[in-house]
């Protein structure tokens, strides 16, 4: 009599066929599924997304690095053009701080605001997970007691999630386009600080989806920082070679204080919000 035999493994609990491109299309539902459980079960509905730049430093982290430079130049009567470069760059993290100190204020005064908020008016903070802005995002929610989101995405040079995050809420994509989907999907705004390329795109989409009527729900999109955006995007080019409508521009509402945008985002998140939306 024969060995019985070993049962062959279900397709779903092979690594091999899950991680195959054969399986490309149960992973992209996976990163729907799986998020759409967790928000359902944090009782998650709407959120207020903040975007922007990676590199953007603490306060104290660029002042920090700032003096040092400057102690070294101070110290000697040649500076080297290599030590003068770092001054230039640690003095331009410094100025740009101011963004990360914002985001922070920002985030924990929309957060205390939304926490006092019935449970279809409530608005999570939600970031893409990493340093910079995103950091500044989740832990001003964290300092004003409240949850908030990391999108995080897996990247050639690793980007880690930031320690703010809310346990259960921490995400780790593989596909782009499912990670912005999760950033649209249940915002009702976006709060866009200064960035580069990544933080571009995310605007950009949205704002595409939102001309050509893809995303119908109100979003408010403010920009953050007139200064920084107002030299990177030439909008009113773009109205002048007949690229965009000026009723485009109404899509975006620009501002430079942490009070100021708190007050649009209170004003605009409340008219547009019921229980339907």
């Amino acid at each position: 009599m024969g060995r019985r035999k070993k049962k062959a493994e279900r397709a779903y609990t092979s690594i091999e066929f899950l991680r195959s491109p054969d399986a490309r299309t149960l992973r992209i539902l996976a990163e729907f599924l799986e998020p759409q459980r967790r928000f359902r079960q944090h009782g998650i509905k709407s959120t207020i997304v903040f975007f922007g730049s990676a590199r953007v430093k603490s306060r104290k982290e660029s002042l920090k690095r700032y003096r040092q430079v400057r102690e070294q130049i101070q110290r000697k009567r040649v500076a080297s053009k290599k030590l003068l470069q770092a001054y230039e760059q640690t003095k331009n993290d410094y100025e740009m701080s101011r963004y990360y100190e914002d985001a922070r204020k920002l985030s924990a005064m929309v957060t205390k605001w939304a926490m006092s908020l019935d449970d279809d008016h409530k608005f999570v903070v939600c970031s893409g997970g990493g340093p910079g802005i995103m950091e500044a995002a989740n832990r001003g929610a964290l300092t004003a007691g409240g949850k908030s989101i990391g999108l995080n995405i897996t990247l050639p040079a690793e980007q880690f999630s930031n320690p703010y995050i809310t346990e259960g809420l921490d995400f780790q994509f593989h596909y782009f386009f499912m990670r912005k989907l999760w950033f649209v999907y249940l915002a009702k705004a976006l709060v866009v600080f200064p960035g580069g390329f990544g933080t571009m795109d995310e605007l950009m989409e949205a704002l595409t989806l939102l001309q050509t009527g893809k995303v119908t729900k109100p979003l408010a999109v403010v920009i953050y920082g007139k200064k920084y955006w107002e030299e990177i995007l030439n909008l009113k080019a773009l109205i002048r070679y007949r690229m965009i409508s000026r009723k485009d521009l109404n899509y975006i509402k620009m501002v430079d204080s942490p009070e100021e945008a708190f007050e649009y985002l209170k004003g605009t998140l409340m008219r547009n919000s019921s229980p339907r939306k």
